[in-house]
């Protein structure tokens, strides 16, 4: 490819997708184990399957996030200048029309702000305005352009579609509507980073443009990457208050990141799962680092490899019609893993000799069970989910949230434990005993919602009971009623009858005790029933998942390969390279027992070596005979004496060179007590 810069340069030029091709290096570094173990390649078949439906998944949850966002958009420039397109002389209309619409997009995402805008930008072309091309493109392309030219040519373009919507014969529906509601469309001007934008232009612009906004509708779409205040911060009061400004404003990256966790894992749709460790591996990074959805996808998608990759059994991870069937195919060699897993060695162990004896010899009776337990787990994962959610909702409202504000806190806290066994759980229990009528009648209507959209199939009786409640709890409020009345009408007429102050006080002092030793009255029995009941479904269904039986299957728990994979240790990694080349360099040469230092070892591993011998101080000068001694320690005694002046001077150069890359990463400086001396900076194992 060639050019047309004049200075010299590096260009890159980047392929575009559709000549992209997938290598198969992917599929071979997958297959190639050291292990060859079976299955690997419909291991690959279905980790790239359920990699696919995952990134579908959150593709479309971006796409329904960014069409709400868009369709707000659109309807805020059809009721932009309705004044304008309904020819309103009032005054205060007038005075209105002086403010430019504004529209501020706060994203902070810049490749969905240029989606968006290209959305928009495209949406409007139909028919009329391809014909229109050329003129259009004449007076934009034109050297000096003024208010007055822009009045002129936007008259004869509105003009101009105006007559020929009028001059054809069956026109559409879609542009009838178009035309009725588009009689003069509004000339939209998008400022893709308004941060960059010259702020002197910016303020000449919008106050020329207010001047002329009766004959000219102008919209403007600010694309904010910070805080809206960015806009005052740039353009003064007397230019703001030109603007008629609304916000718009995409989810938050913590509600997005409960969104992909609500559809990626709490869900029976995908087999895979993540254990408690990973999970708040992922969500640590995400709250403490980058505050990025897609780097917590990118992070879910390592965890799916990863699994595929390191479990022979992951073939199994798949919908329950086809892992029933893989069951049935699986060879001696993998019901031996089966047998492997610390889950089903619990389980044989709860089984009666006999099973036992069968579950450990018999490949067909242990595929049997496989394919139950199996179901079993795969319906523990619809009634978990649902649970979960109505748990959630019952402590989601309570103060200072014992068991976590957000789902996926709940679900982590199930996830690590039995959350009935936690303190946290016992004080939520006891504020739900205390909530009011209204919040626990909402809440039971909400968990009647999430039960009855649930695919478990055994909560049949759990929705009727909960409708249960809801009925007594009807019941309860006319008849409380009535008794209030009476109990205040007789407790009014024992007043009455005591007119002594002794009987008075007496009967003031029964009515108190009466109070303090009173029976729970029928809605606090009421409202016990229900905690209680939630209490049982909570200790039924959210058993943590490493209770189960054949969960590694589905569930990948090595949080240590992702830590290292995700979360940076420099300072490790130095230390790594520094003191054993070999891990990295991969050189014969290089490799030496513990404490022993390898004359064929780079420079600076020889004096970082040496660096940790010493002390605070380091004396350069005993550091350079010692590094002196380790590079010539392959030389024989009989060196020539005559080159002895030229070998240290260039030793003495290494010598220099290595100090001078330690200083740079920061584990020595220089000392100001001693000249010849250096400060170490770094203590202690790495």
């Amino acid at each position: 490819m060639s050019t047309c810069s004049v200075s010299k340069g590096c260009f890159v030029f980047k392929p575009s997708s559709k000549k992209r091709r997938v290598s198969q290096k992917t599929a071979n570094d997958f297959t190639e184990r050291k292990d060859d173990s079976e299955d690997t390649e419909l291991r690959f078949v279905t980790c790239q399957s359920l990699w696919k439906q995952i990134r579908s998944e959150t593709e479309q949850i971006q796409e329904d996030l960014n069409k709400q966002l868009f369709d707000n958009l659109v309807s805020f420039l059809r009721r932009s200048h309705s004044e304008f397109q309904e020819k309103t002389t009032k005054w205060t209309c007038r005075m209105k029309s002086r403010e430019i619409p504004t529209a501020a997009l706060v994203l902070g995402i810049k490749n969905l702000m240029q989606k968006l805008m290209g959305q928009l930008m495209n949406s409007y072309i139909d028919v009329d305005s391809l014909e229109d091309e050329d003129y259009v493109q004449v007076s934009q392309n034109r050297i000096r352009c003024s208010m007055t030219s822009l009045i002129k040519w936007y008259g004869s373009v509105t003009k101009q579609t105006a007559l020929k919507r009028t001059d054809s014969e069956t026109p559409s529906k879609k542009r009838a509507s178009s035309s009725r509601q588009w009689q003069s469309p509004p000339v939209v001007v998008i400022f893709k980073d308004m941060e960059s934008f010259t702020t002197k232009v910016l303020q000449d612009f919008i106050v020329i443009s207010s001047q002329h906004i009766h004959e000219l509708p102008l919209v403007l779409i600010f694309g904010i990457a910070t805080s809206p205040m960015i806009i005052h911060s740039l353009l003064p009061h007397s230019v703001s208050s030109l603007l008629c400004i609304e916000l718009f404003q995409s989810l938050s990256c913590k509600e997005h990141l409960s969104t992909i966790i609500d559809k990626l894992l709490l869900t029976a749709q995908f087999p895979f799962k993540l254990g408690e460790k990973v999970l708040q591996v992922l969500i640590n990074i995400f709250l403490y680092h980058d505050f990025s959805v897609q780097n917590f996808v990118k992070g879910f998608q390592l965890c799916i490899v990863e699994h595929f990759y390191s479990q022979p059994l992951s073939v199994l991870c798949c919908q329950l019609v086809d892992a029933k069937k893989r069951v049935n195919s699986l060879s001696h060699g993998q019901c031996e893993n089966i047998r492997r897993l610390p889950s089903f060695r619990r389980y044989v162990e709860s089984q009666a000799s006999e099973k036992q004896i069968a579950l450990l010899t018999v490949d067909d009776y242990l595929k049997e069970t496989a394919q139950k337990l199996l179901e079993d787990l795969y319906v523990y994962h619809e009634n978990y989910v649902s649970v979960l959610r109505c748990l959630h909702v019952l402590t989601s409202s309570l103060p200072k949230y014992p068991l976590g504000k957000q789902i996926r806190e709940l679900h982590c806290a199930c996830l690590e434990n039995q959350v009935w066994e936690t303190e946290e759980y016992e004080s939520s229990l006891q504020l739900a005993r205390m909530l009011n009528k209204s919040d626990l009648v909402t809440m039971l209507q909400q968990c009647v919602e999430i039960f009855v959209s649930s695919s478990g199939k055994e909560f049949g009786k759990t929705v009727e009971k909960l409708k249960e409640f809801l009925t007594q709890f009807q019941k309860l409020e006319v008849a409380e009623a009535s008794q209030e009345q009476d109990a205040s009408a007789s407790s009014q007429k024992e007043l009455q009858k005591t007119t002594d102050l002794y009987h008075l006080q007496k009967t003031l002092l029964e009515l108190k005790e009466s109070r303090r030793s009173k029976k729970l009255s029928k809605f606090e029995m009421l409202r016990f029933e229900v905690v209680d009941y939630i209490d049982s479904l909570v200790r039924n269904y959210l058993v943590p998942a490493d209770h189960k039986t054949l969960h590694e299957i589905v569930y990948f728990n090595t949080a240590s390969i992702l830590r290292g994979h995700l979360n940076a240790a420099p300072r490790i990694a130095l230390h790594t390279a520094l003191n054993n080349p070999y891990c990295y360099l991969k050189h014969q040469a290089l490799k030496s027992d513990g404490g022993s230092i390898s004359n064929k070892a780079p420079d600076i591993c020889i004096v970082y070596k040496l660096h940790l011998e010493c002390g605070r101080l380091i004396n350069l000068v005993d550091w350079l005979e010692a590094f002196s001694t380790v590079v010539t320690a392959a030389e024989g005694p009989n060196a020539d004496a005559v080159s002895s002046d030229q070998v240290d001077d260039v030793i003495h150069a290494r010598f220099i060179r290595a100090v001078s890359e330690l200083e740079l990463l920061g584990f020595i400086k220089p000392s100001k007590q001693k000249t010849d001396h250096v400060a170490r900076l770094t203590w202690g194992g790495c």
